[in-house]
């Protein structure tokens, strides 16, 4: 099982490379990446969350459970939404479970990319599923959901991790 790296490790903080073989390693990858989420009781993960600087996501959030390879996000609705948002590479230092906060996103997005053939994919998200792709796109950037809050939010949540 693929560990998951925690707030403090650079690669958290360096955006990913795009994937270039879609290949064995690549599906592989993938299914490592399901089981590392399921594990961690995630409803997504980024490639760099286990140490691996690849533009790659899976999810299972909304009703809805895939992946996306060189995804490019999106913006289709700009009205902005509050909800709270933890993250599995920012956990409480007490518990080890996910720190939770109010976290600001756009209402609605749309991902495009490629599954673990090659093949396009494209996913028009809102809600939920959609607030869960811009936390794993973040990932990609290297951008933790910590970034989004005001400083008072995110010096609190900082102060109890690891």
């Amino acid at each position: 099982m693929r560990e998951i790296r925690v707030i403090g490790d650079p690669v958290l903080r360096t955006p990913a490379e795009p994937v270039a073989d879609f290949d064995r390693e690549l599906r592989r990858l993938i299914d490592e990446m399901v089981d590392a989420m399921y594990a961690a009781d995630g409803v997504g993960l980024a490639a760099p969350q286990i140490g691996v600087p690849k533009r790659l996501f899976v999810y299972d959030a909304g009703g809805r459970k895939g992946h996306v390879v060189n995804p490019e996000l999106v913006v289709d609705d700009t009205e902005e939404a509050l909800d709270e948002e933890g993250c599995l590479s920012v956990p409480s230092r007490e518990t080890g479970k996910p720190l939770y906060a109010p976290t600001p996103r756009a209402s609605g997005v749309t991902v495009s990319g490629f599954d673990r053939l090659g093949r396009p994919v494209r996913v028009r998200a809102r809600g939920f599923l959609a607030r869960c792709f811009q936390h794993e796109y973040d990932h990609l950037e290297g951008i933790l959901y910590v970034d989004r809050l005001a400083k008072d939010a995110a010096r609190k949540i900082l102060l109890q991790t690891h």
